[in-house]
């Protein structure tokens, strides 16, 4: 069987790792892919290729797929479904575990994602969407702070400013509507919400709903959640602070609703819907919604699944009934970063060999250069660690940590500190 895995990052290592280890035993191509994930084959005997495609050539990689008679894609990055690839790959007969582009608005237009959520009753902070800046200025100043700015677009991860002042909220106005930081577009402005927060990811096809163990990220870029927020700095699973009975709840009046709710509105979604969730005094309520695996969740929830993922997969496109199973073991996992992300920052960074840890070593911003890894991205590894307790596995993670840690790099030293 031959996979093709779309993406570079961490959470698309994480993927195709997974997949490796499939009975089906495929044989992997990653396009672009990073040279870190040449390991997996190391790792688990299986062919991994990577193909000189960026993610966003959506004709090409059709054209690729086609000609190497590829049997099932699965896409990583949120431009490339932004992109319709699910439809381009669709209507050429090619089996893709992926949304099409008016599926993943739930992610890529958070007005659409709100306007749904609000138009189906799915539990979600009280909002309002302004293109002007006077406008979003005049209700900012009629709400006041702390209040929730929200490019509407996408923006990898970093187009969400939580203000704890009104000038730090008109900051962020000024900067999405004024400067147009992230490109042209409009602005959601959402009430403050409290509690500890919570990814679900669930596969998705039409109505069939399949959840996977919750995970919670670290978005701010320094300990104790100071700082910018970032892509994510570290992910653990399980998540004690979060009880089964409230996961229960969000799948059944969350999850399977906006699933329902798509398929209302005539895009029914295929692929991974993952729901940001936030469990407040009033229960659990949707902070946001994307339309692909988590980055970086993934890498620590796959690693929790005991379940042939590639299998998985096949029997959702097939709405056959599958029940996923799970480790016990916990795990947590730490990103190391090029100092100053998520901001500017160097690359080149010479890496040590991820291959000579015991600890699973995710590679998400990595190049090679005459067989010396070097840093490519702000985020440059995910190194995961694995126990009994999520003590165990955070005592484990930063054990593997402190081997790949460089002058260059910085990391997080709290991760999993809501549990802990």
């Amino acid at each position: 069987m031959k996979i093709l895995v779309i993406g570079r990052g961490g959470r698309e290592h994480a993927i195709a790792w997974k997949m490796a280890q499939s009975a089906l035993k495929p044989e992997l191509f990653i396009a672009p892919g990073n040279a870190g994930m040449k390991d997996i084959t190391r790792q688990t005997g299986v062919s991994v290729t990577l193909v000189n495609l960026d993610e966003n050539a959506t004709e090409a990689l059709r054209d690729f797929a086609l000609q190497n008679h590829i049997d099932l894609t699965v896409v990583g990055p949120e431009a490339a479904l932004a992109n319709d690839i699910a439809t381009v790959f669709s209507a050429a007969g090619l089996r893709i575990f992926a949304p099409t582009a008016a599926a993943a608005q739930i992610e890529s237009s958070k007005e659409f994602a709100k306007d749904l959520m609000r138009k189906y009753s799915i539990p979600t902070a009280a909002y309002s969407t302004f293109g002007r800046y006077e406008d979003a200025k005049a209700y900012l100043d009629e709400k006041g702070a702390p209040i929730v700015i929200k490019y509407d677009g996408l923006a990898a991860g970093k187009g969400v400013v939580v203000a704890m002042t009104i000038e730090e909220a008109d900051n962020a106005l000024k900067d999405m509507l004024l400067d147009n930081h992230f490109g042209k577009g409009k602005v959601v402005i959402e009430e403050f919400l409290q509690g500890p927060e919570f990814s679900l990811l669930t596969l998705v096809n039409g109505e069939q709903v399949v959840p996977l163990v919750i995970a919670q990220d670290h978005k701010r870029a320094y300990d104790g959640d100071k700082g910018p927020n970032t892509g994510g700095m570290g992910a653990y699973s399980p998540v004690p602070v979060i009880p089964q009975a409230q996961i229960d709840w969000a799948v059944e009046h969350i999850m399977k609703p906006t699933a329902k709710a798509l398929i209302s509105e005539g895009c029914p979604f295929c692929g991974v819907l993952y729901g940001g969730l936030m469990l407040t005094k009033d229960g659990p309520k949707v902070i946001e919604f994307n339309a692909r695996f988590g980055d970086p969740e993934t890498e620590v929830v796959l690693p929790k699944l005991k379940s042939d993922l590639v299998q998985l997969m096949l029997d959702v496109l097939d709405n056959k009934e599958v029940n996923p199973e799970f480790h016990d073991d916990a795990f947590l996992g730490v990103v190391l970063a090029a100092k100053g992300y998520p901001g500017s920052y160097t690359k080149n960074i010479p890496l040590n060999n991820p291959a000579l840890l015991s600890q699973q070593v995710f590679c998400m911003g990595v190049k090679e250069d005459n067989g010396q890894l070097l840093s490519n991205g702000g985020r440059v590894l995910f190194v995961v660690g694995r126990g009994k307790s999520l003590k165990e596995a955070q005592q484990d993670a930063y054990q593997g940590v402190e081997k790949m840690a460089q002058p260059d790099l910085f990391y997080r030293k709290d991760i999993g500190w809501q549990a802990l």
